[in-house]
């Protein structure tokens, strides 16, 4: 398995996946230490791995404790989270930005079409501040890829947000507006305003900056004060190099190098490709680190490959996305 092949995959959205995440699951547990250390730990024969199914899964805590690579290399980048008070951050060591980089923006097109089509906009705080997150390395780039002269990020000066938007939307610009949800429910609740020409994509995150919510009441609250048929999302974390996204009401799609699976809640390696469970995720752009990633989501997903995110599993480690349950970074 090499770079050469995924990333024609990331660009082309073509391939045999189940084929493509076995020859990664044999490629892993050859190559990754921390990943064949705990496939021996749970005592799975690698070579009775014959279907998605049954691949063993990495819990997300060990990106906590441990460097996850994939061979041996000096990362191009470390994307880490912030985490919550007193816990350890998540690290994502990533070899190859070009892989990231090409992952994300043909995700991104997939749904939404060329970047230079939107003049976007950065509503992220507590990314900015904090440095080193997935996400404002992402926004950096569909801001540059615009290569419009409004496109840009915002820290908490509201008003001349709320001026920009008012003047794109004077000029009929298509516009899209990420913010992390508190950011976002501070603007709305400061700068009401009728919104036609612009997209809001939350990506999660309250960081105890606010009283919790539930996805449907944020997207309430945004959708009155900004007058908007539905508020998009965005599902991604640090621990991923891929992201799916949800044009309204929660319901996401991943891209075709991205799957959800389900595992028991009583058993964990019992999976399902549908229904309902704890949430695994498939990410073939992670090839230097792990693709297969056991998180502390909650899920549900639907025959077509769509699915939702449903809250945080019990006795998972707190983390300042609460139940708004974007991207998993806060």
């Amino acid at each position: 398995m090499g770079e050469q092949e995924i990333l024609k995959v990331l660009e082309t959205g073509s391939g045999d996946f189940e084929s493509l995440a076995m020859e990664l699951f044999r490629y892993q547990y050859r190559e990754n230490e921390v990943y064949r250390a705990f496939v021996q730990a749970i005592g799975r024969d690698p070579g009775k791995v014959k279907q998605l199914t049954d691949i063993p899964f990495l819990p997300i805590r060990f990106f906590k404790s441990a460097l996850v690579k994939t061979g041996r290399f000096a990362p191009e980048a470390i994307f880490e989270s912030s985490g919550t008070t007193g816990l350890q951050n998540s690290r994502h060591a990533v070899k190859s930005l070009l892989v990231y980089e090409r992952s994300f923006l043909n995700g991104f097109k997939r749904v939404y079409g060329d970047p230079g089509d939107y003049c976007i906009l950065g509503l992220l705080p507590s990314y900015l501040e904090r440095g080193h997150s997935s996400l404002v390395y992402m926004a950096d780039r569909l801001i540059r890829k615009s290569g419009q002269p409004e496109s840009g990020f915002y820290l908490h000066d509201y008003a001349a947000l709320a001026d920009q938007l008012k003047k794109l939307e004077a000029a009929g610009r298509s516009t899209l507006l990420i913010g992390v949800s508190f950011a976002l429910l501070d603007f709305a609740e400061q700068f009401p305003m009728p919104l036609q020409h612009t997209l809001i994509m939350e990506t999660g995150g309250m960081k105890g900056r606010r009283a919790e919510l539930i996805r449907p009441e944020l997207h309430a609250l945004l959708k009155n004060a900004f007058s908007l048929p539905s508020i998009h999302s965005e599902y991604g974390m640090t621990e991923l190099l891929s992201q799916a996204y949800s044009p309204g009401e929660g319901l996401y799609a991943s891209p075709p190098w991205m799957k959800i699976l389900l595992r028991d809640e009583e058993d964990p390696l019992t999976l399902s490709l549908s229904g309902s469970g704890a949430v695994n995720i498939i990410d073939l752009a992670n090839l230097y680190s792990c693709s297969f990633i056991a998180t502390d989501d909650a899920g549900k997903v639907y025959p077509d490959g769509s699915f939702e995110i449903l809250g945080r599993m019990d006795g998972s480690d707190l983390r300042g996305c609460s139940l708004l349950l974007g991207r998993g970074e806060l």
